[in-house]
């Protein structure tokens, strides 16, 4: 969508070009310095309890007969998977050596499961946080949802929600295919192969070891989708379809959340570190809910862009340290909101104004 008033094209630009706030950049580097050291023991802690919790609770789903106790369970493992599953977000940040085996024990009791292997994320989310990239045609995770037509925000939720029919055909059919027609192989890298919501990126083929981690954890998802399919003919129906709707309501759950993690509101332009850390958001407390659906530390979004490098477990107490020490008139003030309705209702507003 391109914007043709000039109005309007003139304040999209001065939001792009907000200048950025030396004092904020400037204490959020020091918290860099401070905070960048990533704890094993809670990072191990919190993604084990958090699959052991899921994957039992999805057991219980589908080996209770009482409806209630079922669709309990079916709803713990849904929020303990996700928080499980969020941690993937770390792993692209998480300096290299910094917590040995944690990248392959995620795949291997969380990634490859939900066929949703680290591979689909690393090399692409770190392009999002690019100065120049951000908010423009070639990031990734952005587009201009607040400017689009209201019809594409119910879109945007209802394709998450089939998401594991499209992960079963990308890894169980499109994956054994592609290593058969060179043609649908290029395709298949360039365009299903990144948790993206940018339908115009493309990625380009892994090189080196990331192409050997790549073609392990694809395997993997592949044999796994394979299995899922398989499974029908063993333990029949519901096995499958209780994982099923566990992982959609799982990735809607995901999708809302990416819903209200920016504004939203540039459409190309290149912007500064602040007018992006201004189009992204913090859900901090004293709120609770925020702790389900933005788990791992995507509670604080717009702190992140100010901090990437900094681990989920410090952010909370990064961002105390900023409301104390910046003062009132500070653009990070700004970048806090209350809750996720609030950000939703904004965005479906913003999508009705006439343009």
């Amino acid at each position: 969508m391109t914007v043709h008033d000039p109005i309007l094209a003139a304040a999209q630009r001065a939001r792009a070009a907000i200048p950025d706030d030396t004092a904020m950049l400037r204490a959020a580097a020091d918290l860099t310095r401070a905070y960048s050291t990533a704890n094993p023991r809670i990072y191990w802690f919190d993604l084990l309890a958090s699959a052991l919790v899921g994957w039992g609770a999805m057991a219980g789903a589908i080996l209770i007969d009482n409806v209630a106790i079922a669709l309990a369970c079916a709803l713990v493992s849904m929020l303990a998977l996700y928080r499980a599953a969020s941690f993937i977000h770390e792993l692209t940040h998480i300096r290299k050596g910094a917590l040995p085996g944690f990248r392959f024990a995620w795949n291997l009791i969380v990634g490859v499961p939900l066929m949703i292997p680290s591979f689909m994320y690393e090399g692409v989310h770190t392009q999002h946080h690019q100065r120049t990239r951000y908010g423009t045609a070639e990031d990734p995770e952005y587009l201009p949802l607040a400017l689009m037509k209201p019809w594409s925000l119910p879109l945007f939720i209802i394709v998450a929600s089939l998401a594991p029919i499209g992960l079963i055909l990308r890894f169980g059919v499109l994956t054994p295919l592609s290593l058969l027609i060179p043609a649908l192989r290029a395709k298949v890298v360039a365009e299903f192969s990144a948790l993206s919501i940018n339908p115009a990126y493309r990625r380009r083929a892994p090189e080196g070891e990331f192409a050997r981690q790549w073609a392990a954890q694809e395997a993997g998802a592949s044999l796994f989708a394979l299995a899922l399919v398989g499974s029908v003919f063993a333990f029949g129906w519901k096995p499958l379809l209780v994982y099923m709707a566990i992982h959609s309501a799982m990735t809607v759950i995901n999708q809302l959340r990416t819903l209200v993690a920016h504004l939203w509101e540039n459409e190309g332009e290149p912007m500064t570190v602040t007018a992006q850390y201004l189009d992204s958001v913090n859900v901090p407390p004293p709120g609770t809910l925020p702790a389900l659906w933005a788990p791992v530390g995507l509670r604080y979004h717009a702190l992140h862009h100010l901090l990437p490098s900094v681990p989920y477990h410090a952010l909370g107490k990064a961002h105390a340290q900023l409301i104390a020490t910046l003062d009132a008139q500070s653009p990070y003030h700004r970048g806090n909101y209350k809750g996720m309705l609030p950000l939703v209702g904004k965005i479906a507003r913003s999508t009705m104004a006439a343009r």
